[in-house]
């Protein structure tokens, strides 16, 4: 649903149903965009992929667009996720620039989700830090460890963007109703 003020979707606040297939998170940018693809087990959550699609900057806003909606496609057709989740933009206010530019990369994020009917969940930051920390106020470094904690690895993700998917594809996870 739509907020009247702003144009933005709501993040949604009820569960979604369960679902086997592959949990996407996306954390968009128009340099680099991390992505994040999770399966359920019993066990818990179990990451498949995770990386980053770079957009090349001395190209022009619509080609570097395009760049990323290409791969979008190729992570669709390669990994065929069942839902997906992305960061809402944030720091309109504070950031202008920068949020219109995410603005840009969220938007054939999002196109490309809609190609292929994968519903969208939509998180802010602060939502992500709270899920996984109790805290919306949490710094990088606790998501960082609570996505290792989570996902048990034995190393924090890096690059950034990839931790930052792998947290809203663990929020996308733990947002799904468990099975009855």
């Amino acid at each position: 649903m739509s907020d009247p003020d702003t144009g933005l979707t709501k993040p949604t606040k009820q569960p979604l149903p369960l679902t086997d297939g592959l949990y996407l998170g996306i954390d968009p940018g128009l340099a680099r965009t991390g992505y994040a693809l999770l399966e359920r087990s019993k066990k818990g959550p179990v990451l498949i992929e995770a990386g980053v699609i770079r957009s090349t900057q001395k190209l022009s806003l619509a080609e570097r667009v395009h760049e990323i909606g290409d791969s979008m496609r190729e992570l669709f057709n390669d990994f065929q996720p069942q839902v997906m989740a992305i960061e809402q933009v944030f720091s309109l206010i504070r950031n202008p620039k920068s949020a219109l530019l995410m603005a840009h990369a969220r938007g054939v994020i999002l196109f490309m989700a809609a190609d292929r009917g994968v519903p969208v969940v939509h998180f802010t930051p602060t939502q992500v830090k709270r899920m996984l920390t109790g805290s919306g106020r949490a710094p990088k470094a606790q998501i960082q460890h609570a996505v290792k904690r989570e996902l048990g690895l034995k190393q924090i993700l890096e690059p950034n963007d990839v931790a930052d998917a792998s947290a809203i594809a663990l929020c996308l996870y733990h947002s799904v109703r468990f099975a009855a």
